[in-house]
């Protein structure tokens, strides 16, 4: 690698506000951490909790740069001196707490993968934030097995996209949720059994029919609000509810009594503040588990979206409109 530069090019957040906020401008370079390296940002992918930080609705964890951007896929650029099993040149895609939208970004050492087999830096920037998520919430907390059924609301999101097909490749009868009839094709495409069109269905008859009324094991919602006394009337017995995200508001008036009658399990998590032990192991378990399902082409990131570095605020835009799957900045010829 060549010398390192003493500044780089960022987008940062101006002011709290809407996609125009973000704007370029020179800040140093990250400091490496003893047990971290330092990556020259390819690509970078764009997160709905980079949105809510652009509009001053989630702040970075302490101690995290206040550069939005949760996913970087790049070159080692520079190595701590207590990390291991990396070298100057490897080629990583990394899960960061911020500083994504830049030409250098530091990551702990046990949040960074190896590219799949195949991947070139925009495909690999477009994995961690997703399925980090994704195999923590549902196959960690929601302990999802082959055999039974899951729901993913939101299922033409990056986290839904990517759910449908993790699901799917362990053995588990998947279905979605989704706000048209072509975003429930890209569904079903995806390998959703069902994918109901909430505007014009509702869900929880649909899937109780589906389902000759058990119901289903594991719901992965990101609405929150009303969703979860609908969640609570579909879910099985014994069933496990994980919320990740509360779009449709976070307060909600539900049932409770079926989270007794029905021993369910309402659980929740956020992953950028979760210490690096814990994402290292998240990290180990994608390495064994799906990085095979990656190289081989099984599973696979589906991209909306390719823009430049310096169109960070269309991209952030795109995100906030229709879009199916990631939107990803390149840095070529930043």
């Amino acid at each position: 690698m060549a010398a390192l530069p003493s500044d780089m090019l960022a987008i940062e957040i101006s002011r709290p506000g809407g996609p125009e906020v973000l704007k370029p401008a020179r800040r140093p370079l990250p400091v490496l951490s003893a047990d971290g390296v330092l990556i020259a940002v390819e690509a970078a992918g764009i997160n709905r909790p980079d949105a809510l930080q652009r509009q001053g609705a989630y702040p970075p964890p302490p101690g995290a740069s206040d550069i939005p951007g949760l996913e970087v896929a790049g070159r080692i650029a520079a190595v701590g001196a207590e990390a291991r099993g990396l070298a100057v040149g490897d080629r990583v895609t990394a899960l960061v707490a911020g500083g994504g939208y830049a030409q250098y970004c530091a990551a702990p050492a046990g949040s960074c993968l190896p590219w799949p087999e195949g991947y070139d830096a925009v495909r690999a920037a477009a994995l961690p934030e997703t399925f980090f998520t994704v195999w923590s919430n549902v196959f960690d907390r929601g302990r999802l097995r082959a055999g039974e059924s899951f729901l993913v609301h939101g299922g033409t999101s990056g986290i839904g996209t990517t759910a449908i097909q993790l699901a799917r490749a362990f053995g588990a009868r998947v279905f979605a949720t989704a706000g048209s009839a072509d975003k429930c094709d890209a569904c079903r495409r995806l390998g959703a059994e069902i994918a109901v069109n909430y505007r014009a269905e509702d869900f929880v008859a649909v899937l109780q029919a589906a389902t000759a009324g058990r119901g289903v094991d594991v719901i992965l919602d990101m609405v929150g609000g009303d969703y979860v006394d609908r969640n609570y009337e579909l879910a099985a017995v014994d069933g496990r509810i994980v919320q990740i995200a509360f779009l449709g508001g976070a307060k909600a008036s539900a049932n409770f009594a079926r989270l007794m009658q029905k021993r369910l399990v309402h659980t929740g998590s956020t992953l950028r503040p979760r210490e690096a032990a814990f994402k290292a192991g998240v990290a180990a378990s994608l390495r064994d588990k799906v990085w095979p399902l990656l190289s081989a082409g099984t599973v696979a990131p589906v991209i909306d979206r390719v823009l430049p570095f310096d169109r960070a605020a269309e991209a952030h835009a795109r995100l906030e409109a229709d879009h199916v799957g990631k939107i990803v900045l390149t840095l070529e010829g930043a």
